[in-house]
């Protein structure tokens, strides 16, 4: 698993450099197996202003614009798409290492000089996005560098949790661990949240055929949202825990499983057949197309969610091509459930299918944290999507989830552990 530095000081005070942070979680039982720096050669990288733009003589899908720097102004041959005069954008000049390694030299493109290069977000090592100039925000002046802009430098830290440590899985669970070795105070952020739209209870209905596969799941709805793209700050902290960007919604449910440790699925409303959710087990034989374009065989072992008509995710696991986030899609239904963990860990074997979620959930996630992961995400759609959120949320509940009180004689465990 994932986790970058800096997301961990959201949460917690860090006093110490990442090797430090590194030996101490080793040293707690969550072994660190790498620790790898970003942004460390962004330095010499600054924004430059797009000036006088203008076609390549010699090449119709390339242009040539002035970079100014504030200092000096560079003639550039660039292809992007979003290449537009008055624009803040990352530009490498000559001498420039890439992160990837690559200088940056003086060249003549399909005729005409080119003297250093103006770069999308994957050329940074930052996200995977190469569909254009990564754009700097308009109130940045011209030749600064980049690490002063941006939340640089960082680390991202490789660590393997051990089964019986679910509460590793999260960016949180990792930063109460270390407030609890450093004795520092872990911060929750409060978010707002407030039903502006209809009941939930009007718009969808949830029923649970499989108790013990499923004994709680949570559902919640926006309504109007405006698909799109994630704001850089969001994209950048799925690619560096190993998550492709998707769209604002669909981003904003892997985030908050990164953020809490539980997994979150969005089907479009507007393909949930009767407005009902049915958690049950699969029939024998039973064929179903998952997210990644695979049509499985499914057995009677493994659970799925259904609507009034048919299956529309592997419980656990993975959503299914037929409720999938689209660009049409306006309303939005959010699940946030506690599966069985030996339900989803043999369902996963079974299809040979193992997924974030899987990952948490095989391991056991906070049965009293699914309706607040649930708010917590909608919270984050509504900001970044827009939309109404539907007042009130369903919490199908099969038991108690009351955490056991423990009793702990002080002095005893002291003299078992030789301390005092």
């Amino acid at each position: 698993m994932k986790v970058n530095y800096n997301w961990l000081k959201d949460f917690v005070d860090i006093r110490m450099d990442p090797e430090q942070l590194g030996e101490l979680l080793t040293m707690a039982g969550l072994e660190v197996d790498s620790i790898e720096p970003i942004g460390e050669s962004l330095g010499r990288i600054v924004a430059a202003r797009i000036m006088r733009v203008r076609p390549h003589p010699g090449a119709d899908r390339l242009k040539l614009c002035d970079a100014d720097t504030g200092e000096e102004t560079f003639q550039v041959v660039c292809g992007a798409p979003n290449l537009e005069e008055g624009r803040l954008a990352p530009f490498a000049g000559p001498g420039v290492l890439l992160p990837g390694g690559m200088e940056i030299r003086e060249s003549r493109i399909r005729g005409e000089r080119s003297c250093g290069m103006l770069l999308a977000e994957d050329e940074l090592g930052l996200t995977s996005d190469h569909e254009g100039l990564m754009i700097l925000d308009d109130d940045v002046a011209p030749g600064t560098p980049l690490d002063s802009i941006l939340p640089f430098p960082d680390w991202v830290f490789e660590v393997s949790v051990t089964p019986n440590r679910p509460d590793w899985t999260s960016v949180v669970g990792i930063a109460r661990e270390i407030a609890a070795v450093t004795g520092s105070e872990l911060r929750i952020p409060d978010f707002d949240l407030e039903g502006t739209g209809p009941p939930i209870s009007s718009l969808v209905e949830v029923d649970i055929d499989d108790p013990e596969g499923c004994p709680r799941y949570c559902a919640g709805m926006v309504q109007g949202i405006k698909l799109g793209p994630s704001p850089f700050w969001l994209r950048y902290r799925l690619h560096a825990c190993g998550i492709r960007a998707i769209n604002n919604v669909v981003d904003a449910t892997n985030y908050v499983l990164l953020e809490t440790g539980q997994p979150l699925h969005a089907f479009d409303y507007k393909r949930v057949s009767g407005s009902r959710i049915i958690v049950r087990r699969a029939e024998e034989g039973e064929r179903f197309t998952t997210l990644d374009g695979e049509t499985r065989a499914l057995t009677g072992e493994t659970l799925m969610i259904c609507d009034g008509a048919r299956p529309v995710a592997v419980a656990g696991i993975m959503g299914g091509l037929n409720s999938e986030i689209f660009a049409g899609t306006s309303d939005v239904l959010l699940e946030s459930a506690y599966f069985d963990p030996v339900t989803i860990r043999r369902g996963s074997r079974l299809l040979g299918l193992s997924t974030e979620a899987s990952y948490r959930f095989e391991r056991g996630v906070d049965p009293q944290g699914t309706p607040v992961s649930l708010k917590r995400c909608l919270s984050l759609i509504v900001s970044l999507a827009g939309g109404k959120v539907a007042r009130g949320f369903i919490d199908a509940c099969q038991g108690s989830f009351d955490r056991p009180r423990i009793e702990l004689r002080v002095g005893r465990t002291n003299r078992i552990l030789g301390t005092n």
